[in-house]
């Protein structure tokens, strides 16, 4: 039955036709990727069939020979790309073809330097998959229907790459999608059957089924080769994973990292084991060289493929690798599991949550040997790693009790003594580098590092050449929340409780403390009232050697830096009030001592120094504001 065509005409998003343009010119030097990508999403596509016709075996439309089919035409300049896989709807095809971005676009745009050799890089980064045809063909035609669906209920995608693209209702035959490149002026030379074939042997020769291509003879009449009508498989169409290591190069393993992980760049670093025992299964893990712009979105989707005895069960198998290792890229194979694995199994069984904790310790010990690389590669691999991932891992502080100690050994910081502010500190180090006496690891959080750096909680620690870990990053309080004590050591934050040195702290210094908290115990009871609003408690401190005063929390509070980070999230929090510490040295609060007529402002403009010297903000900064400067206009009279 003929049904009625419908066919309209949309636009592309405006930052869709920017990346368009950027992608052609600067991926145009390594245009052969195009068909990597177009395949490899073919795949995909025949793999998603695999997975929903375990559920529904109608799906199969009595044709259960999966494949890829590759041809072209010479006379009409064209590539065609076809599988009969799970194919797309009209609405797949406007959200999956009609748009590129999903997420991270801003991020992409804000990262584009200028420079063709680096915005390739990020464009791999960012994922385009398809739209690498628009590098060789100056317009693109594809023809699609979603399994399952009627004749009639095919759709027509067609578009030149510039800022438009049309939809169309068609009768197809056959589930699966096609996709025709019309190729640009000077791409002739991929208008030839063994051009194509060694591209697809050199990037795709790891797809785990059949890429097929018209066989051809030569013919001594037309002095060249003609095309048969016989299909030839192209690539090997046996799972890389199961063959012997010894058998497979190292661009092979990119090759397929490529393929796995729609990326353009090969990996930092790989595994490929084989497990055996009560679960058998064989994994094939890789770490990207680049974080993906939607790292930090942990909803995103995850990374490994499942795999029963070499047929694809399921994308995004999230229950076999934890959140903080959602970089992962590669595909778990197991020969344990029942072919009709559902998410549900995935959920409940035993032998999953196996696979899991040996393919969590394959990863880490991947990391551990980056970490522990000796030469001058290994080591700028590991900073290149950290760089990406380093905030990632340390999200599994919190949510890997098992393997926390671990984790931790592998999280770099900036310390008080770095000379750079690039995190190369371990925890290690730290503890190797402690002073006699010294009993905990003191770390300080901030907004910056450049605000951890200028804390006063730290003028005491630095007169005394204490090393303390400063924490920048928005994770950094998750981390110190879970992350107590490591190797014995327990972990104390400088702001929050008393000053405790431990015996880094000789009795003529206790006894000062005990002196001076006397001597000011009028002031400190003033302050009390005066602020009483605003903090929990006033005391003297030797915490300070050039500020006059600073907000800690008391042990069992939340700190300053946390509730306002938890507040910026929309969270609603219940305010713990600060305790001001004054430093009895510092002229400022020498003056106040002998206060009387100014004394509220004195004090308020105290407390709201410290607390932007601790990263929050006044209450009301115009009385703040007004306050100093009345302050300031007075002095400056009476020292005339």
């Amino acid at each position: 039955m003929q049904s009625e065509t419908t066919k309209e005409h949309l636009s592309f998003q405006a930052e869709a036709k920017q990346l368009l343009k950027l992608m052609i010119h600067s991926l145009y030097s390594n245009k052969e990727i195009f068909l990597r990508e177009l395949i490899s999403n073919a795949s995909d596509a025949v793999d998603k069939l695999r997975f929903e016709g375990l559920m529904d075996a109608a799906l199969y439309e009595s044709d259960s020979e999966l494949k890829i089919q590759v041809s072209y035409d010479a006379d009409a300049r064209t590539i065609i790309v076809s599988d009969n896989g799970i194919g797309m709807s009209r609405q797949e095809v406007i959200d999956h073809i009609g748009t590129i971005a999903k997420s991270g676009t801003r991020e992409f745009f804000d990262s584009l330097t200028g420079d063709q050799v680096k915005d390739a890089h990020l464009i791999g980064q960012f994922g385009v998959g398809f739209y690498s045809a628009f590098i060789v063909a100056d317009k693109v035609t594809i023809n699609t229907r979603r399994a399952g669906l009627t004749t009639e209920h095919g759709v027509r995608w067609e578009s030149s790459g510039e800022g438009d693209y049309s939809l169309e209702t068609i009768n197809k035959e056959t589930r699966g999608t096609e996709i025709i490149l019309y190729l640009r002026e000077g791409e002739d030379d991929l208008l030839n059957g063994m051009r194509l074939r060694n591209i697809i042997r050199k990037y795709s020769d790891h797809i785990t089924l059949p890429i097929l291509m018209k066989k051809e003879e030569w013919s001594d009449d037309e002095k060249k080769n003609k095309i048969t009508d016989e299909d030839e498989t192209i690539n090997q169409a046996n799972a890389l994973w199961a063959r012997p290591k010894n058998e497979i190069t190292e661009e092979q393993y990119h090759e397929f990292y490529k393929h796995v992980a729609h990326d353009f760049e090969p990996p930092l670093t790989y595994v490929h084991a084989r497990v055996e025992g009560r679960q058998e299964y064989t994994q094939l893990l890789y770490i990207p060289s680049r974080a993906p712009f939607d790292l930090f979105d942990r909803e995103h989707r995850h990374g490994i493929k499942l795999y029963v005895q070499r047929v694809f069960i399921m994308d995004d198998a999230e229950k076999l690798m934890p959140n903080y290792l959602r970089f992962i890229r590669g595909i778990i194979d197991s020969n344990s599991l029942p072919l009709n694995v559902s998410r549900e199994i995935l959920q409940e069984s035993k032998d999953i949550e196996a696979i899991r904790a040996g393919s969590i310790k394959k990863v880490l010990g991947m990391i551990e040997d980056l970490a522990k690389g000796d030469s001058d590669e290994a080591k700028d691999n590991f900073k290149t790693f950290y760089r990406e991932f380093g905030q990632v891992l340390k999200e599994g502080v919190g949510e890997d009790f098992t393997n926390r100690d671990r984790i931790a050994g592998l999280l770099r910081f900036v310390t008080t003594v770095s000379e750079t502010d690039e995190p190369t500190v371990s925890l290690e180090d730290y503890i190797g580098r402690m002073k006699d006496g010294q009993e905990k690891i003191y770390f300080v959080t901030a907004d910056s590092l450049k605000a951890a750096k200028s804390s006063p909680h730290l003028e005491i620690f630095r007169k005394k050449g204490i090393e303390v870990l400063l924490l920048a990053d928005r994770v950094d309080e998750w981390l110190v929340s879970h992350l107590t004590e490591f190797d014995g050591k327990q972990l104390q934050s400088v702001a929050k409780g008393g000053l405790d040195l431990g015996g880094l702290e000789d009795e003529a210094e206790k006894e000062e403390q005990k002196k001076e908290a006397d001597e000011y115990q009028d002031l400190i009871e003033r302050m009390k009232k005066t602020l009483k609003e605003k903090v929990k408690d006033v005391r003297v401190t030797l915490r300070l050697t050039d500020s006059p005063a600073c907000l800690v929390a008391d042990n069992y509070d939340m700190g300053g830096n946390l509730e306002r980070l938890l507040k910026q999230a929309g969270q609603q929090v219940n305010h713990a009030k600060p305790i001001l510490e004054i430093n009895p040295h510092h002229p400022m609060v020498k003056r106040l001592k002998t206060e009387d007529t100014r004394f509220e402002d004195w004090s308020l403009i105290l407390f709201d120094q410290a607390l932007l010297a601790e990263g929050g903000l006044p209450e009301d900064p115009a009385a703040f504001v007004k306050r100093l400067n009345d302050l300031l206009l007075s002095a400056s009279l009476s020292g005339r």
